[in-house]
This record gives structure tokens, sequence and C-alpha cells, in this order.
């Protein structure tokens, strides 16, 4: 059943959105067809024109042309008019994808956004869509183009079957280096596509760590490594270019020798009198036909290539095998109580290479790429048959040396990442039970490091409970010791802290967090090292606050400072991934010597 899912998620295509708007679509083609087939007509009538004219027919030369100007106004038109609903779709259709893409985005694993550099997503979502919407209109562009062309090409054969076959042999024999060029080129453009990629990431990290690389003088190193990317990229790009180079300038000096060529043969049969001088005058103003039927099948085959390689990395999102998707179940609950038991619980860190990285991936059928393994690279054990319960409504938190688990346990409970083996129960069902809404909204997180956004403070509020009121957001803001910041700012909660909370210290980007999360009023508050980049005042604080949540919510502690969790229900010791000691904070330091040892050690 899962294979049948995935493979279906591989057939979503362009067209499905194009299909969206067939009407505007269809309006779109008719004038532009329209305007095609002006432009056939103008070069018919200007040929059929200097024909008259050197014959001495004055009078129809003068009104057959005319008639071609009459021709150029309605060609002008429909161009005109086909632009404006050019511009009226095609940004529908490029918002349609970037929507359904974010969408997506939204759905994948933590993992796999662990496994992936920001690049990758970025380009896919934003840059993509883009450049195949734009890319579609150049294809009918083209096609207008070769089609008028390749007329011309037909009318000037048909004056005269020699050269006809003549064009025909030119034709065909360009048509399989344009083969050749388009398989070459879209190797490379993928390979390039992926080092743009990495410049993405690499200047995305840069701008938003500027503070710690000036502060550890990392500019000198960074500039060797963003150095090191652009040349990686400009490589990848000249060998792109200059293999698309070799291939068009083998094109073009075939079409210019033959072309050549065909004039001298031109000459012969005028000699021999096959054909009349405005045969041969109609064949020679017309030669860059022939240039002109050849360019644009080249760039159609370009242009379809850029469409591929855009489609297989935008639609390569939908693809669990490739990005994996989080699963949820079907079981609703709007209010669980809060209860927590891990039984028998397994997981381990699994390292895999990405076979879908090597550029021969694409070379495969979709069924056989489905059927490609992940190897396992390195596998880190974390817990074997852990088990423990959290009874709703108390505060317990998770202690021990870094590497024991404690973070692990929190990714596990707010189901960010899977368990291998066993299951864990909220109110006794199991957490892969649940479906989306009723996990995310009974369970809040705050993270040792949260992300701001680039809003306002009541904005990155609003986030959280879309319809809460001014009083409950600064009811949150003193919860979490953030009031009387908020309060000294000229605009209060209308102040925009900037991309990434780049205008608020670290305390004060986890306090928002933390009021962030006070203010969805969850079920299961975790906080995972919230309180690590906050001052002694600042963190009894939040501690105040957290403990004006006993009784009202499950809360969950990871914390290093074991000061913040003297208060604590229960408090669960782990090490190298088993619980080794259960209890209040007076129990532990008393009876368990690493812990007092720990105390002891944060408090010289």
């Amino acid at each position: 059943m899962r294979k049948n899912k995935i493979e279906k998620k591989n057939n979503i295509s362009i067209w499905k959105y194009l299909k969206n708007y067939k009407f505007g679509i269809s309006m779109y083609l008719i004038v532009y067809a329209l305007a095609a087939t002006a432009n056939i007509f103008i070069t018919i009538f200007f040929a059929k024109s200097v024909e008259q004219i050197t014959f001495k027919l004055y009078q129809k030369g003068i009104v057959t042309l005319l008639i071609a100007i009459g021709i150029y106004v309605v060609r002008r038109i429909s161009w005109y008019t086909s632009g404006l609903i050019y511009n009226k779709y095609a940004y529908q259709i490029m918002s349609d994808l970037n929507i359904d893409l974010s969408k997506r985005a939204f759905k994948l694993t933590s993992k796999t956004y662990s496994e992936n550099d920001t690049g990758t997503f970025v380009q896919r979502i934003v840059n993509d869509p883009e450049r195949i919407v734009s890319t579609l209109s150049d294809v009918v562009d083209l096609l207008s183009n070769t089609i008028s062309s390749f007329i011309m090409v037909v009318y000037i054969s048909f004056l005269n079957v020699y050269i006809g076959l003549a064009l025909l042999t030119i034709i065909l024999f360009c048509f399989v280096i344009e083969y050749f060029r388009s398989k070459a080129l879209r190797k490379n453009q993928r390979v390039a596509r992926k080092k743009g990629d990495k410049i993405n990431s690499l200047t995305t990290e840069i701008v938003r760590s500027e503070k710690d690389i000036k502060a550890l003088g990392l500019e000198n190193s960074l500039s060797k490594v963003s150095s090191q990317y652009y040349i990686d990229y400009k490589k990848a790009n000249a060998k792109r270019d200059v293999v698309n180079m070799n291939f068009y300038s083998t094109r073009n000096l075939i079409i210019e020798v033959f072309g050549g060529l065909l004039l001298v043969l031109g000459i012969y049969f005028i000699d021999i009198g096959t054909i009349t001088l405005a045969t041969y005058m109609i064949v020679y103003s017309n030669n860059g036909n022939l240039y002109s039927l050849i360019w644009g099948f080249g760039e159609i085959f370009t242009t379809i290539v850029e469409i591929k390689v855009c489609s297989e990395r935008m639609f390569s999102i939908f693809d669990d095998e490739i990005f994996e998707c989080e699963k949820f179940g079907k079981v609703s609950a709007s209010k669980l109580k809060g209860e927590i038991e891990f039984r028998n619980v397994g997981y381990s860190y699994v390292e895999y290479d990405n076979p879908y990285n090597d550029e021969n991936t694409f070379k495969l059928k979709k069924k056989d790429r489905a059927n490609l393994k992940r190897k396992v690279v390195s596998v880190n054990k974390i817990f074997d048959n852990l088990s423990f319960k959290i009874k709703p409504n108390t505060t317990v938190a998770f202690v021990g040396k870094s590497g024991s688990g404690k973070s692990t346990i929190l990714n596990l409970m707010s189901k960010m990442y899977v368990v291998d083996e066993g299951e864990i129960l909220i109110d006794g069902i199991n957490i892969n039970d649940l479906d989306k809404q009723s996990l995310r909204s009974n369970i809040s997180l705050v993270n040792q490091f949260p992300y701001i956004f680039d809003m306002t403070i009541k904005e990155n509020l609003l986030l959280a409970k879309n319809n809460a009121t001014d009083e409950e957001i600064y009811q949150a803001l003193d919860k979490a010791s953030l009031k009387q910041f908020v309060d000294s700012l000229p605009n209060k909660i209308e102040t925009k802290v900037g991309e990434s909370g780049i205008k608020l210290s670290g305390g004060q980007k986890q306090r928002l967090a933390i009021a962030r999360a006070l203010l969805r009023n969850s079920s299961i508050i975790i906080f995972d090292e919230s309180t690590s980049s906050l001052d002694n005042l600042a963190q009894n604080d939040i501690k105040k606050s957290i403990d004006s949540l006993k009784g009202k919510s499950t809360v969950v502690i990871v914390a290093h400072r074991l000061s913040t969790i003297k208060d604590a229900d229960k408090i669960f010791f782990l090490d190298e991934g088993k619980i080794v000691d259960t209890g209040t904070f007076d129990e532990l330091f008393n009876k368990n010597a690493k812990f007092r040892t720990m105390f002891l050690a944060e408090n010289i």
C-alpha cells in the first residue's frame, strides 16, 4: 500500500497545475497562434511582393505589401494581448506551485531537514517554479518562430525539390547533434544546480551568523570556504557552457558552410534554367530561416531540458523515498490529560548514504528509482528497552551528562523523531495513532535555540494562538519575564524583531519563545534547555512561570542547570541512554553521588 502511494506522488507533474487554468492557457495559445500565423503570412506576402516587383508587377506588388503591413499590425496586437494573458496566469500557476511545495515542506520530517542543506529546499520551493513557468513561455515563443521558419523552408522546398532535399539533409544532420547536446546539457545542468544549492545554503548561514563570524574572526576561513564553493559552481557552469558551445559551434559551422553551398547550388540552377532569379532571391533572402529553424529546435531542446530538470527537482519533494514525510494516525483528541508513557522504546541515530544524489540515478526509470535502497553508513544506539511513565499535570525533569539521551527523549515525545521499537503512549493512545492536529495542539516545545520570525512581537505570538487578545499576549509576556522589556519599547508589542529575532538578545529570544508556548496553553509543555541563555535573575523568573503551571499542564524539562528543577515532582537521572535513578531533587541529592557531584560542580 505504501509503495503505491509513493508511486502516485511520483506521478505529480507540471500538467496538474496547468489544467487548473485550461481556459486562460487556451486563450493564450489561440492568440499566440494568431500572432504566429500572422508572422508566417507576413513572410510569404513579403516574398510574394519581391517576386511581383521582380517581374515588374508594381501595382500588385504594392497591394501585396500593404496586405503584409496589415497583417503585421494584427501580429503586434496579438502579441500584446498574449502578453497580458501570460502575466495574468503565469504568476497564478507559479503561486500555486510555491504554495503546494511550501505545504509539503511543512510535512517533511526533522530528519529530512537535518540530512539536507537549506539551499536544497529554497531552490526547489522558490526558484525552480519561477524558472519552469518562464521556460514554458519560452517554449511557446520558440515553437512559434520555429514553425514560421519551418513553413518558409517547406515553401522554398516547394519551389525546387533539389534545394528541398539539400535542406532536409542539413536539418537531419543538425537534429542528431541537438539530440546529443540536450543529453549532455541535462546532466551538466543538474550538477550546476546542486553546486548552486550549496552556495545558497552557505550564504544563508553567513547572513544569519554574522555576529558569531565577527566575534570569532571567522571571516577569512569562511571566505576560503565560500570561494571554494563559488569556484566549484563556476567550474560546473563553465563545463556546461563549454560543452554546449562545442555542440553549438559544430552545428552552426555545418549550417553556415552548407547554407553557403546551397546558394552556390541555387546559382547553378539559375544557370541551367531550373529556377528563376526571383526564386533565387526568395531562397537568398530566407536563407536565415534555415539557421532559425535549427536554432529554434535547439532552443526548444534546451528549454525542455530546463523544464525536466526543474520538474525533477521540484516534485522530488513529493517523493517520500527521497524526502521523507511525517506520518500521523487518525485518532482525534481535542484535549488530552497529559499522561505520557514510554514502553520498551528503542531508538538509534542511523546515517544513510543518499543514492538519489547520484546523477546516474536520474537515468533510471521511476519504478527503478523507487526500488533504490539506502545503505547504512553508521548506527548509534541511543535507547534500548527504555520505559518510564509521567503522570498528568506533574512537572518532571530529565538530567544527565551530555549525550545521555535527554533531548532525544523530548524529540521522541513530541514525535519529531519516530521510535524504532516499542511505543510511546499519551493518555494510553499510541502517539503514532494520533492525528496531526491532536498531537501538535496538545504539545508545546520550547527549544534551546528557538526561531523567532521577522515579524512584530505580537505577530510572533499570534502564530501560536491567532485569536489571542492583547491582554492574553501581555499575560504570556509577563509570565515569561519579558513584559517589562516590551513595555520599554516605543512600539511595545508592535515592535519588529528582525530576521531570526536579530534585534533581541539570546535570553530575550528564549523568553519570547516561552511566551509563545505559554500562550497555547497545551496539555503538555516541554522545555529543552530553555533557560540556558538566561541570567540568574531571569532564570528565577522563568522558574516561577514554570512552577505556576503545576497542576495545570504536564511539564517536562531538560536542564543542565539543576537549580532550575529543584521543585520538580520527579527527576529522571539518565546515563548512557538508561534511567539509572529517579526521585525528587532532595532524594537524588542524598542517595546519588553522581547527581550530587553535578549539582555541587554547578554551584562552585
